[in-house]
């Protein structure tokens, strides 16, 4: 691992390659026992109760959740299952230390599971209390066409392909850039052939909740 950084816009940086074939493999592993332990559900937007296009747990103190009731949130326990999250595999605390070293520890890891015709309409993450940490990304599977704009919800756009091992940096400047998922190039990896059903791509998006003062 340590791959060039491309800074795509200030604050936001790509790097390719982050995790080689052997890493992707040993993190497909983790994720198979943490989505036995905690599986895979489907969220629901707030208000009108419709389901995303993709299923995601979590691993770490927290998990990001959504659903009608309460709305976007992070909470302790599984939805469904009422237990704890897994703890975060030593391989996405390593990534964790490396692209956001000066950050305090991530608190949240959410992994996304996109079957081919799963989407990620523009959003900026911003339900947590913690902005001066980054947002850190790694990518499984099958490539992403992703796309970044800024801050202001009608900024200009521009898209880029996140490919299986992957790593993207929102922080600074884009901590809160409107981003999102295009569409996924069907079959262009084949990391994920066995498992998840369906293969796809997985995303590990892990983030910092909690102010870094409010820590006991």
């Amino acid at each position: 691992m340590g791959h060039a950084r491309i800074e795509l816009r200030p604050g936001c940086l790509h790097v390719p390659g982050y995790l080689d074939r052997e890493a992707q493999e040993a993190l497909v592993a983790d994720l198979r026992r943490i989505v036995e332990a905690a599986p895979f559900f489907t969220p629901r937007m707030p208000r009108t109760g419709r389901p995303f296009s993709v299923r995601m747990t979590n691993c770490g103190p927290l998990g990001w959740v959504s659903d009608a009731a309460g709305g976007y949130r992070y909470v302790a326990t599984h939805p469904e299952t009422g237990a704890p999250w897994p703890p975060m595999p030593a391989l996405v605390l390593q990534a964790w230390r490396e692209l956001a070293p000066a950050a305090a520890p991530a608190e949240a890891c959410l992994v996304n599971h996109y079957l081919p015709q799963a989407r990620m309409g523009l959003h900026r993450d911003e339900d947590e209390e913690d902005m001066t940490a980054p947002v850190v990304s790694l990518s499984l599977g099958d490539t992403a066409i992703f796309r970044i704009g800024g801050t202001g919800r009608r900024d200009p756009t521009f898209s880029i392909r996140l490919k299986s091992g992957d790593a993207l940096v929102l922080g600074g400047q884009s901590r809160l850039a409107f981003h999102g998922v295009d569409r996924i190039v069907a079959g262009s990896s084949t990391l994920l052939a066995g498992w998840p059903p369906g293969g796809g791509r997985l995303n590990l998006t892990l983030r910092r909740v909690s102010r870094t003062e409010s820590r006991p």
